[in-house]
């Protein structure tokens, strides 16, 4: 069972490459995202607990956010692996992870993530809001804000996970396929 922990900063190219790697290695793709976005909008309990915290205008709880991905995995007990996308972003997360997949007799297999400079990324988040309609992608300020976010609560992770001697860092300038084949050189060793 191959478990991959993908991430790096906002337009880094985690959801491309993410999709890349589900076909190719069989393994389920679960995004934060997308997991809140589905039970938010299905009013499952836990979308609807989400939704009370969002309303207050307040970050939804760790605890929250893990049963949510403790579901999902749940869901999927035939698959092959896992691919984490925007989770974890804390080390609190980081251990709740280790401990849940533990218990289901699993481990993260490598946490991979895809480094650039932050005017690349400001430049391709940009042109992503050209076209996406993400409002989020249409402003430099709250785009550099985002990486400010990024650097103090998820870079952590890079020494939690190098700690584990399961921290890879990739090159995420190139062509999508340049950096598929960084990627595979990578899991191809597991």
């Amino acid at each position: 069972m191959i478990n991959i922990v993908l991430f790096g900063k906002p337009g880094a190219g985690k959801g491309t490459q993410a999709e890349f790697l589900k076909n190719q290695y069989k393994l389920v793709h679960i995004s934060t995202g997308d997991i809140f976005r589905f039970n938010i909008k299905n009013a499952t309990d836990l979308g609807k607990l989400a939704q009370s915290y969002m309303d207050q205008g307040d970050l939804v709880p760790d605890s929250v956010t893990i049963k949510m991905l403790e579901a999902e995995v749940e869901k999927n007990s035939a698959a092959k692996g896992f691919i984490f996308d925007g989770f974890p972003r804390t080390t609190t997360q980081a251990d709740a992870l280790d401990s849940f997949l533990s218990k289901k007799g699993m481990q993260i297999t490598a946490t991979i993530a895809l480094e650039a400079s932050d005017d690349q990324l400001v430049e391709r988040l940009l042109k992503r809001g050209e076209t996406s309609g993400r409002t989020d992608d249409q402003d430099e300020a709250k785009i550099r804000n985002r990486f400010e976010e990024y650097n103090q609560k998820t870079a952590p992770l890079q020494e939690f996970y190098s700690n584990q001697e399961k921290f890879y860092s990739v090159n995420g300038i190139g062509s999508i396929e340049e950096i598929t084949t960084r990627l595979k050189n990578i899991i191809d060793r597991f």
